[in-house]
This record gives C-alpha cells, structure tokens and sequence, in this order.
C-alpha cells in the first residue's frame, strides 16, 4: 500500500485530478445513488475555503514585513492587466451579443435576491469590505477585508525585530505545508465534485438554453484563447501559448470544478512558486484577483443584459452598449462584495436599458439554470488569468531590465 501511495504520487497533480474526473463520471452513470460519494467533493473545497483566508493574511503580512526599501513589485502593471483584461471581456461579450441575439423564455421569478440598487451601492459594498474587522473578514473570507489588515500589519511590523519576522514566516511556512496536504486531495475532491456535477437534476434543462450557453462560454474561450494571449505577447514579446496553456491546464481545471475562486487561492499561490515568480508581488496580487479580475464575470453580465435587451425589443446603439461594457467590468469588480455573485448584478445593468427589475430577476433565473456550466467556465477564465497576468507582469518586467528570463512550464 505504501509503495502504491508513494508511486501514486510521484504522478503529476493535473494526471491525478483526470483519473478522478474520470472515476466521477463512471460512478455517477452506474451508481447515481451513491451520494456519499459527493461528500469528497464538498469537503475538498470546504477545506480550500478554510484555509486560504488565514494562507492570504500571513503571507501577504509576512511578505510585506520583510519588504526592503527600494525593492520593486509589479503590483500597478498587474492591476492594469486586471483591469484592461476585464474591460475588454465585457466589450468583447457586447460585440458577440450584437452578431448573434438571443432571446430568452424567460422563466418566473426567483425569490429571496436583493440585488443592489446601483453602481454606488456596489462600491460602497467594497468599501465597507475594506473597513471590515479583521475577525469578521477571516470568518466570513472577505479577502478586501484581509488584504486592508494584512498590509496594514505588515507595514506596521516592518520595523520588528527579526525573530518577530522569522516567527510570523515560520506560521506561513506551516499554513503553507497545509495547503499543500489539502491540494493532495485534490483527484478525491474532484471526483466529488464531478460526481455530484453529473448527477444533478438541473443539467437537462441546460439545452433549452444552447444558444445562450454558446454565446457565454464562446466569448470566455475566445478571452482565454485569443485575447489573453494576445495582451501576453505584446507584454513578453514571445510565444504566449506556452505559458497559457500551462495556466489554464494547472489553474484553470481545478476552478472548472471547484467553481470558487476564493477556494483556487491556494493552488494559484503554489502554482506561482513553482513558475519562481516573486513571493513579494504573488502575496498579494492572488488574492486580489480572486476579487477584482473578473473577466468571466464582466462576460456574463454583458450577455445576459443584453439577451434581456434583445427579448424586450429595445432599441440599443452600440455607444450604449459601450457603456454597459465599462459598467460590466466596474460590476464584476464588485461581485464578490455582493451576495450571489456576478448573477446578482445583472438587475443593475438591466436598469441602464429600464427594464424593469421583475423582469431583470427573471434573468437571474435564467443564470441560475445555466450556472452549472457558466458558473465553472466563468471561475476558471476568471482565476487562470490571475496566475497568467501575475507571471505575464514578472516576465515584462525582466524582458524591460534585459533580464534573461525562462519560463517554467514543466
């Protein structure tokens, strides 16, 4: 048994998640009773969740205390290639709504959502999220809240002792070897979770939305595919698919599955180490982007909206539409700060068109039939181009300096 563990894992951890996804499926077809087997699933990413608030607060603290004077990170081109790839998501998603329309039968209303009343509501969300008490963010994983602390903290400790510093790396290291043990269990947790995919009543119905599925996951593969490489390559000046494909295959197929961006954490941040990107930048730039590079979400809050448009029957010049693409990427911004997600702001950028917001939360509805897949490809656009823009900055950075610089996809 020992000697088949240890060969076991000496498989690499993209291998062992395809077995699981494999077994899942099997299971599911011969023995769809079996719902025990979905408990992996929903303790795998349980797990990932409880870790991943305390892995952020003292790596990001413990990074930032260590920090020298004049050491330089790639925070502000991160945040510009978070913020011009989620603009571009939710424009691209406009322009694909306008090539192919798609009605909607729309569905009876869904009780039970508050979606916010506006643009300001949504920014006052994030603001209050950073005014957050620390205990309250760890219990409640509000990453903007655990960020403000653990930058602040880490500030504060910068003029410590060393042994206070070593200490605090000391705790890091360890929740860092948990994380490890926890992404070990990865092949059973998705096994779970596939199973529990597949088994679900609500897949059936996915094909009296095919055309809207089409659109949605189209326009997330084609950022993923096209667009992202493309903002690479004119950052590295070399082949971006390498790398790409190295992020979506490591980072992308767990938040498939997962469907949680807060749960990818975790693995983003262990991806990082292996591609030996600057712990400094990653520290802090993972967890930030599990809340605001949301490329998948700016996408489905631009189909959706604009597939409420075209089934109303109102008129809608593409100025318009170019607003919704600014407002989708602000939104999607904001959607871990509201309750429900990307799903919940849809209402919002329905009422730039005045629809009213029966009508708006019927929509939701819809989102909610199709999350089964929207929701998964959305997570893996969303948390593989954390990883891709996290590295992408880095090896911009050594490529300006004439750094020599390899890129680790192994």
């Amino acid at each position: 048994m020992k000697t088949a563990l240890l060969k076991w894992n000496q498989v690499s951890l993209v291998q062992r998640i395809l077995v699981g996804i494999v077994v899942g499926i099997i299971l599911a077809v011969s023995i769809p009773d079996a719902t025990g087997v979905s408990i992996f699933g929903s303790l795998f990413v349980q797990a990932l969740k409880a870790v991943a608030p305390v892995l952020v607060l003292l790596l990001v603290m413990s990074a930032i205390s260590k920090h020298k004077k004049g050491q330089q990170t790639n925070m502000k081109a991160i945040l510009a290639l978070y913020g011009l790839s989620t603009f571009l998501a939710g424009l691209i998603a406009v322009i694909v709504s306008f090539m192919f329309p798609v009605r909607l039968s729309l569905v009876t209303g869904v009780s039970g959502l508050t979606p916010p009343d506006g643009i300001v509501e949504v920014l006052k969300a994030l603001l209050f999220n950073v005014a957050d008490n620390p205990v309250n963010a760890l219990m409640n994983a509000n990453y903007i809240g655990i960020l403000t602390w653990a930058i602040l903290l880490g500030f504060a400790l910068r003029n410590a002792n060393d042994n206070t510093k070593d200490t605090l790396t000391s705790f890091s290291d360890a929740v860092s070897q948990i994380v490890k043990w926890v992404i070990s269990l990865a092949p059973l947790g998705i096994m779970g979770l596939v199973f529990d995919s597949v088994t679900a009543k609500g897949l059936s119905s996915l094909l009296d939305y095919g055309k809207l599925l089409l659109v949605l996951i189209g326009c997330m593969l084609f950022m993923a595919l096209v667009i992202n490489p493309l903002i690479v390559y004119l950052n590295i000046r070399r082949n971006p698919y390498p790398l790409v494909f190295h992020c979506l295959k490591e980072s992308g197929i767990t938040a498939f599955f997962t469907r949680s961006s807060a749960a990818n954490i975790p693995i983003n941040m262990r991806l990082c180490e292996k591609l030996n990107l600057d712990a400094d930048t990653y520290s802090v730039s993972i967890p930030l982007g599990a809340t605001i590079n949301m490329a998948g979400a700016a996408v489905t809050i631009s189909v959706l909206t604009l597939a409420a448009v075209h089934t109303v029957g109102i008129e809608v010049d593409f100025g318009m539409a170019l607003v919704l693409s600014v407002l989708s990427a602000i939104s999607a911004a904001g959607a871990s700060g509201v309750a429900g997600g990307s799903l919940l702001l849809i209402p919002l950028a329905c009422s730039v068109f005045g629809i009213p917001n029966d009508i708006a939360i019927q929509v939701v509805g819809v989102g909610f039939i199709i999350g089964v897949l929207q929701d998964s490809f959305e997570t893996a656009l969303n948390s593989s181009s954390d990883l891709l823009f996290t590295a992408t900055a880095e090896y911009a950075k050594n490529r300006k300096e004439g750094v020599e610089f390899v890129i680790n996809t192994q």
